[in-house]
């Protein structure tokens, strides 16, 4: 037995079909969201298929594709693409917070989340925000100086609107 499920991806009306227990992370494969990557065979322990659900950060491997129903779905490619990066894209890419590539996704959504939330958030808000999302190449140094920068590009984009 299959379903339908209506709901907004990357700020597009999407309707998909899937079994009842289908993972957010296999539909979102399937239709061609490659940057949600699988790093911990479905135990929601890596961050590498978090994606973003109505603004808040959710890991898509252990969440069921029907809870998605209705609702905003966000992943790396509605943020930004090569020509128009989105911040804290290009500060993860300018901080060197970018190796292999494998976590970047998980961890530039993680943080969208979070800059969205605290626009100036603290070393330790950082560390807990991404605290979900592992990364084997750059540490965490590099990647916590990109929020940080991020942060500060941000904050002064607002600062301009006024």
């Amino acid at each position: 037995m299959t379903m339908r499920v209506s709901t907004r991806i990357n700020g597009i009306d999407r309707t998909f079909e899937c079994d009842p227990g289908a993972t957010l992370f296999e539909v979102l494969r399937s239709l061609g969201y490659k940057s949600v990557k699988q790093g911990c065979d479905n135990e929601g322990t890596c961050g590498a298929c978090t994606v973003l659900l109505d603004g808040e950060a959710i890991l898509s491997c252990i969440t069921p594709a029907p809870r998605v129903a209705g609702r905003q779905l966000t992943t790396v490619e509605g943020l930004g693409d090569p020509g128009r990066p989105h911040p804290i894209q290009e500060a993860f890419v300018d901080g060197g917070a970018v190796q292999c590539g494998y976590c970047t996704p998980g961890m530039v959504l993680a943080t969208k989340a979070l800059l969205d939330k605290v626009p100036s958030p603290s070393r330790e808000q950082i560390a807990e925000a991404l605290s979900g999302n592992l990364c084997r190449c750059t540490g965490y140094v590099k990647i916590f100086d990109a929020v940080h920068n991020a942060a500060k590009t941000i904050q002064g984009s607002h600062d301009h609107d006024r």
